[in-house]
């Protein structure tokens, strides 16, 4: 089993921590988080949100490159829809190398209207675009001597990339949920990360769909991320002091677009959530908060019932200190971690 951390740098306005120190943050427990022997880091994607969801993941993986030797750098999610294909290619590769071929891209079509709104993008062609941008991605990348593409909404002229990427493959992660998108996941031959928003009954509903494509495919997944929120103290107590606000404030944008009617959100009994800021209490089966033997049980749990192959873990809240984030990532390691090595 492999351990990750996530970053998603949300610090609400009036908040413990501003933007910039959220990230200082980051730089400040990386390389203790590599030293303690986790595998990835990976960076989240959101734009134009009242809680501040970080934009810009490639550049915060950029920074990441620079603070590690050895752990896999991971946009998840990057909604590549967002982008212009070709300067994302490039910026892909360039952070290949930066980063000596660590580089994975998890992508996903996105599902936030004023994300496409503040890019002049049509929100109904999404899957479209996201599937077409893929398939430029991949070919460009396995002959960067020609990127040339003519599709419905990528055209490229006959050019050459550079600089070249480190890794023969992109490696591509997808970040959906819905039919369609599993379908097309299994039948591109790529793995599927599964959202912390969903609770462990949805996924295994997820990854039985998947899984039944990509029987139908030929296609065997050697990789199964799952995210979990993340706090592990000592004192139990002291880790749902943290946790519970932090994800409460974490899930606020599901809770938001539930409340909203976009995109439904369901409590661990089942239930449409309504309200903007959903109660911790509620979605508790989706957090692993607390002392190391209660984090272990919520472990165990989930090998039994979703079998991942990567535990990624968002321990960095909004208002958690350095301190408590450092210790959590201490805790976990020592005396979580060795029991699933």
């Amino acid at each position: 089993m492999k351990f990750s951390v996530m970053f998603s740098f949300v610090a609400p306005e009036g908040g413990l921590l501003s933007h910039r120190e959220s990230i200082a943050q980051m730089a400040e427990v990386l390389p203790l988080a590599e030293s303690l022997g986790y595998h990835g880091v990976h960076i989240t994607e959101h734009h134009f949100q009242e809680d501040g969801w970080l934009p810009s993941p490639l550049l915060a993986l950029a920074m990441a490159a620079g603070l590690t030797k050895r752990m896999r750098l991971v946009s998840n999610i990057l909604v590549s829809t967002l982008y212009h294909p070709v300067q994302l290619l490039e910026d892909l590769a360039t952070l290949d190398n930066l980063s000596d071929g660590r580089l994975g891209l998890g992508t996903a079509p996105g599902y936030v209207r004023e994300e496409f709104a503040g890019r002049g993008l049509d929100y109904v062609e999404r899957f479209q675009r996201h599937e077409e941008i893929i398939d430029f991605l991949q070919q460009a990348w396995r002959n960067p001597a020609d990127i040339g593409f003519e599709g419905r909404f990528v055209r490229v002229p006959h050019l050459a990339l550079r600089p070249r990427p480190v890794q023969a493959e992109l490696p591509v992660w997808y970040g959906v949920s819905g039919p369609r998108m599993l379908e097309r996941a299994a039948k591109r031959g790529v793995p599927v990360t599964a959202s912390p928003r969903h609770s462990t009954a949805e996924l295994q509903e997820h990854f039985a769909r998947y899984e039944a494509a990509a029987a139908r495919f030929g296609y065997v997944p050697t990789e199964r991320p799952v995210i979990r929120e993340a706090l592990v103290l000592e004192d139990r107590a002291e880790a749902v002091r943290y946790g519970a606000p932090g994800t409460s404030q974490l899930f606020g944008l599901y809770g938001k677009k539930s409340a909203s009617g976009e995109r439904a959100l369901h409590d661990d009994s089942g239930a449409l959530v309504t309200a903007a800021a959903p109660a911790f209490e509620s979605l508790a089966s989706r957090f692993l908060i607390g002392d190391p033997a209660s984090v272990r049980e919520g472990i165990e749990a989930l090998i039994e019932a979703l079998r991942p192959t990567e535990m990624v873990l968002r321990m960095q809240m909004p208002d958690v200190p350095t301190e408590v984030l450092a210790r959590s990532l201490r805790v976990f390691a020592e005396r979580v971690m060795p029991d699933f090595a």
